[in-house]
């Protein structure tokens, strides 16, 4: 097994001329540092400096072993430098992944600022309403919508997330409006990835199974569809929340809302976060009212 203080001790020494001037930039005294030069020396078998009262030279053998060590203790100590950079800039690849219509209209501009701060950083988007294993495909961070399920990843909180039931003010105009989950029946209620809905009913959270001719994965599909008054739809706020203002879409069945979902920020747990993960949840919860 090597001894690296001995080594270290060895290099300080012809480098500062002294076992002193060693003794001083290793903190220790110089006796000790003469102590670990004569180990190596017996170590290796070999003397490597000629002492004197007044001089300190190097051996030849101690000229060619000085030669060695010294690249490889520069080398260590860029290796240091270059971690320590590591853990304060982000740099590498972030690989990210997100619910289409979400990740491309309030992730992906937030991305993109902080990608605009950071050159040395890459950035790969995947943008899909997959459920995404974050740890076998290889992504750095997840955007996650609604509740979710116990799992070994660390999740935090980025905002509140609402869905509602709306159909479109002239589909209201031929149906009448439902004010009780019973009355769902009577419509034709469009279907996204799921086939039923969400409801939160005198505190519980509840799901509900609804009827329709209709199914799309896509959310923009299915806001077209209830645009063009096709039927009912639930959809989450930042699908609808203009066309609610406008009243272009009529929201019913408030009281049974689904209010308790919300949107994450999910990743890996890691004894020691990378700066790129560490630093970009940071600025995504700090920009996540944009």
């Amino acid at each position: 097994m090597q001894h690296w203080d001995r080594i270290e001790a060895f290099v300080e020494v012809v480098r500062r001329g002294s076992f002193a001037g060693a003794a001083k930039r290793l903190g220790v005294s110089s006796s000790h540092v003469s102590r670990l030069v004569a180990r190596l020396e017996t170590q290796l078998e070999t003397q490597l400096l000629y002492r004197t009262t007044r001089t300190l030279r190097l051996t030849d053998a101690g000229s060619v072993y000085f030669e060695h060590c010294a690249q490889l203790f520069d080398g260590f100590q860029e290796a240091l430098a270059a971690i320590d950079d590591y853990q304060q800039q982000p740099s590498g690849v972030l690989r990210l992944t997100c619910a289409s219509t979400f990740g491309e209209k309030y992730i992906a501009p937030v991305v993109n600022d902080f990608l605009a701060r950071h050159s040395r950083l890459q950035v790969h988007m995947e943008f899909t309403n997959r459920r995404v294993d974050i740890v076998d495909e290889g992504f750095d961070v997840a955007i996650r919508t609604g509740a979710l399920p116990d799992s070994s990843l660390i999740a935090r909180r980025l905002c509140d997330r609402r869905e509602y039931i709306v159909g479109s003010a002239e589909y209201f105009e031929r149906h009448a409006r439902p004010h009780t989950l019973g009355e769902l029946t009577a419509h034709n209620c469009l279907h996204g990835s799921l086939d039923h809905w969400a409801f939160d009913v005198e505190g519980q959270h509840r799901t509900q199974r609804v009827e329709g001719g209709w199914r799309a994965n896509s959310g923009l599909a299915l806001l077209d569809a209830v645009r063009k008054g096709l039927g009912l739809a639930q959809l989450p706020d930042y699908y609808v929340e203009e066309d609610l203002a406008s009243g272009r879409l009529v929201s019913v069945l408030d009281q049974y809302a689904c209010g308790h979902t919300a949107v994450w920020v999910v990743y890996p747990r890691h004894r020691h976060l990378s700066p790129k993960v560490r630093q970009f949840v940071d600025f995504l919860i700090e920009n996540r009212s944009r």
